[in-house]
């Protein structure tokens, strides 16, 4: 399983992840949470699939940490 973030086959909803925020591109700080929705259509993104998380947070996924896999 991929766990870069790139592909968007790799992130599911409920899956734990690390994502970067916008306003946090420049410093590169990563948030953590749990994915709700994935925003990104296509199948990749060379800066990381775009997800909605639980929270309410948008960003890019940089890392998945666990979750589901199927």
């Amino acid at each position: 399983m991929d766990t870069s973030g790139r592909t968007r086959s790799g992130v599911k909803p409920g899956a734990e992840v690390l994502i970067v925020l916008k306003q946090d591109q420049r410093t590169g700080k990563l948030t953590r949470g749990t994915v709700k929705e994935i925003l990104t259509s296509s199948p990749t993104h060379p800066h990381g699939i775009k997800v909605r998380l639980t929270d309410g947070k948008v960003g890019r996924v940089q890392q998945v940490l666990q979750g589901k896999t199927d």
